[in-house]
């Protein structure tokens, strides 16, 4: 079974590692108890709504970020592919030169 609290915890870590920051310093800087923090790191605990906004001002990171981030996870999960919004430029340029031809 996917947990969205795993995949959640898991991305506020990676965003905490690529900032080179340390789980004290967020705790700390988001208002929240370190061992709360590190629980929600773990997937063990749901976070609410208001703890997320927390955590992610203190990551410096949209909260929007966070969620695409995770739900580009669970979509890959579940076995789907995460298409981009919108069509790079060389693939319509391939596609545009492949119709002019025929």
């Amino acid at each position: 079974m996917i947990l969205v609290r795993q995949e959640i915890g898991d991305v506020l870590r990676d965003f905490r590692l690529q900032k080179g920051r340390t789980l004290r310093q967020v705790a700390s800087k988001a208002s929240v108890a370190l061992g709360y923090l590190s629980e929600v790191e773990r997937g063990q605990k749901e976070a609410s709504s208001e703890i997320l906004a927390s955590v992610a001002d203190a990551l410096d990171v949209p909260i929007s970020t966070v969620m695409r981030e995770v739900s580009d996870r669970l979509s890959v999960l579940e076995g789907m592919q995460v298409f981009p919004d919108v069509v790079p430029d060389d693939l319509v340029a391939s596609v545009e030169s492949e119709l002019s031809l025929h």
